[in-house]
């Protein structure tokens, strides 16, 4: 029963692996940079390091962008790219303060 239930996901994911091993890679890197920023967070409030965290959500948010241009995804790539840009500004913003 739970073979039936996780089979399709599981191919999902292997179709995923082999279509572009890459890409995949940089998803699985930027998915682990996003929950690590997400838990530092949580842990470390109301004082988080954000200038650890800021660079580090950027770069993952940019790997992300990048992910989405390769699976020709517009929405993807409009929403990473905005969040680039914003939190860039925020960093620089924080800097300059």
């Amino acid at each position: 029963m739970t073979n039936d239930f996780l089979k399709p996901t599981l191919d999902w994911i292997k179709d995923d692996w082999n279509s572009n091993k890459l890409r995949f890679v940089v998803e699985l890197v930027a998915w682990a940079i996003s929950i690590g920023c997400s838990l530092t967070m949580a842990v470390t409030v109301p004082n988080p390091p954000l200038l650890a965290l800021y660079p580090l959500w950027i770069l993952g948010c940019g790997m992300y962008a990048w992910a989405a241009f390769n699976r020709r995804s517009f929405g993807m790539l409009a929403n990473y790219m905005l969040l680039v840009g914003i939190d860039a500004v925020g960093l620089v913003r924080m800097l300059i303060a």
